[in-house]
């Protein structure tokens, strides 16, 4: 049996399949469509100019849904395992969930307020989605450290530091370089002042967002021995 069809194993699943194909459509169509520079672009420039923009935002707002439903059911898991063998305060892994639930709000601001209509405001929820996506996965691993042999193999809490690790260097220059970039466009020319700036905070954008892909997907063994079970029920007189 497909080990995505195990338990809660589909939502990390479809979570990292879902946010793949979001970034790839969109990018093939905005090149499609002369809207980008092949070489390069910024996640945001692929998701600006119709037709792309709608592709874009209706598929990172899901991607965001994606990514608060696999974040809270992670926290359940970490919370139940937590109960039965105490390895970590529970705020710590609360810390984690509050953390993860705003950078799925950043997301939602990233995907509905295009780079060029309101750039303030994109850059803000870009700056949310990352940084608080990056220190998620940083604590995930200390938990994952913590929980260690009983809950997590070591080789998976290496994965996940190691994917931490990448993303918390690749978000420090993303952020200085492109703080130093004078204007928001979407077609470089190489002989520009900034273009450089450009091209190395799009390197890290790029390395960032994949590594968030990378991580969940290390979350679909623990789902997989994770069921859901919904109850209702109905007081008073009917």
């Amino acid at each position: 049996m497909l080990c995505f069809l195990r338990g809660m194993a589909f939502v990390p699943f479809l979570l990292v399949t879902w946010s793949s194909a979001a970034f790839i459509i969109s990018y093939v169509v905005a090149v499609l469509s002369g809207h980008v520079n092949p070489f390069l672009p910024y996640i945001s420039d692929t998701g600006t100019t119709p037709p792309e923009s709608g592709i874009f935002g209706f598929m990172i707002n899901f991607s965001a849904f994606l990514g608060a439903a696999t974040m809270y059911t992670r926290y359940k898991i970490v919370e139940k395992q937590n109960q039965t063998s105490y390895f970590s305060t529970p705020v710590f892994n609360l810390v984690s969930l509050v953390l993860g639930l705003v950078g799925c709000i950043g997301m939602g601001i990233v995907a509905n307020f295009q780079e060029l209509a309101v750039p303030v405001v994109h850059d803000g929820g870009a700056l949310l989605a990352f940084v608080c996506g990056v220190v998620y996965t940083l604590l995930q691993s200390v938990i994952s450290y913590k929980s260690c042999p009983q809950w997590n193999s070591l080789s998976t809490c290496h994965v996940r530091m190691a994917i931490s690790a990448v993303s918390c260097a690749a978000v420090i220059p993303m952020i200085a370089c492109a703080s130093l970039i004078s204007i928001t466009k979407l077609e470089w020319n190489p002989k520009e002042k900034d273009y450089v700036y450009h091209v190395v905070s799009a390197i890290c954008e790029w390395t960032v967002a994949f590594g968030f892909i990378f991580y969940f997907l290390t979350f679909i063994h623990d789902f997989q021995s994770v069921t859901l079970r919904i109850s209702t029920e109905i007081s008073g007189d009917v």
